[in-house]
């Protein structure tokens, strides 16, 4: 037995939340959705919008204050917004990951400090931001102790393998352009271990999934993702893992539109991108630098994209044809989502609009 491929669209879109919006609070549906992009401060402010019914900015703001999701660099290298629980485990499982990806570039290596000098500066610097501190008030602190080592200097080094957490500092979106970062207490864990729970939290948002999908969402060695897979309780069909007792739903079932973040995580969780992405159009709203363009979903894929219009509106790029009724239906969520930005930033994503050159726009509207 394999599954078809719109059935595994829509298992994502129903773990995704998705199919519908439902009436939950942020930590609730970030445990859901497991770990939602956050390389630019409104993409999780967005994607929960997606999902939450009758989403309010403002809980998602005390969420990461109160430290219940947390912001940090994980998967891939990238930021995320995940809960705090997850945070820990999932600090851990990509640890070797993060250290090798800044200790072993020929950047850190061309800096005058070794791999246990920049140890010992972690402890100095994990206590010193007990409280949130701004990069100038680290970097002083980091030549207090070593001095002058190079470019591209050890904070580099230290802020993505580290275990900090961004702390907010403020509107519109909790991050501003001058990150501020803390210290967060994680008890040791056994990596292989915390691979294994990672994976298993992978599968209950983003299953049933394959070997290679857990090494895009993670960029963990595929050894290391059966070693921990095997650990597991799971059930397989083909080549697809999935965690037990979740139900696949109607492949039938009716998918809405839906105005997509930059980044979202239903995009690049996946070796198969096809599942979400039409292939045509994968090199266009996966741009070659790893940018990622907020798209249209239209029947749960990829159908164009959308950035805010001068005049307020949204603007919307369809690769194809969309009939009216499509319209329609992106023009309400295009509504929506007009008041979540007026109230905090109309001309969101604003400085990406270079990627609109050369888009291929078979019919283009200002919803």
């Amino acid at each position: 037995m394999t599954f078809t491929a719109r059935q595994l669209n829509r298992a994502t879109l129903d773990r995704q939340m998705l199919l519908r919006r439902e009436p939950v609070d942020p930590l609730t549906a970030v445990n859901r959705v497991v770990a939602i992009q956050a390389q630019e401060p409104a993409s999780p402010y967005i994607a929960l919008w997606n999902r939450i019914e009758g989403f309010d900015p403002a809980d998602l703001d005390e969420a990461f204050v109160s430290g219940v999701v947390r912001k940090a660099s994980l998967m891939r290298i990238t930021l995320h917004a995940v809960t705090a629980a997850d945070h820990e485990v999932f600090h851990h499982a990509m640890l070797p990951a993060l250290r090798a990806s800044r200790l072993y570039d020929k950047r850190f290596k061309s800096m005058n400090v070794t791999i246990e000098q920049a140890d010992a500066l972690l402890e100095h610097l994990l206590e010193f931001a007990a409280t949130p501190r701004q990069k100038a008030e680290i970097e002083e602190l980091l030549h207090s102790h070593a001095g002058d080592v190079g470019e591209p200097g050890v904070w580099w080094a230290l802020r993505t393998y580290g275990g900090l957490v961004h702390a907010p500092t403020g509107g519109p979106w909790s991050f501003g352009l001058r990150p501020s970062y803390q210290a967060v207490t994680t008890e040791p864990r056994e990596q292989l271990a915390a691979v294994a729970e990672m994976l298993r939290r992978y599968l209950t948002g983003f299953g049933p999934a394959t070997v290679p999908d857990m090494n895009q969402f993670s960029m963990l060695p595929r050894t290391t993702i059966r070693e921990a897979l095997a650990s597991l309780d799971l059930v397989r069909t083909g080549d697809h893992y999935d965690v037990p007792g979740r139900t696949m739903p109607d492949e039938d079932a009716v998918a809405p539109p839906r105005l997509m973040a930059m980044w979202d995580s239903t995009l690049l969780a996946y070796a198969d991108r096809s599942r979400i992405i039409p292939d045509e159009y994968r090199k266009l709203v996966i741009r070659n630098n790893g940018d990622t363009l907020p798209t249209l979903l239209v029947d749960g894929h990829v159908a164009g994209v959308w950035r805010p219009a001068e005049d307020g509106g949204v603007e919307a790029t369809a690769f194809h044809a969309l009939g009216e009724e499509q319209w329609a239906g992106l023009a309400e969520e295009a509504a929506l989502l007009r008041k979540l930005l007026g109230d905090r930033e109309p001309q969101v994503y604003k400085r990406y609009v270079r990627w609109w050159s050369g888009l291929p726009a078979h019919e283009v509207r200002v919803l």
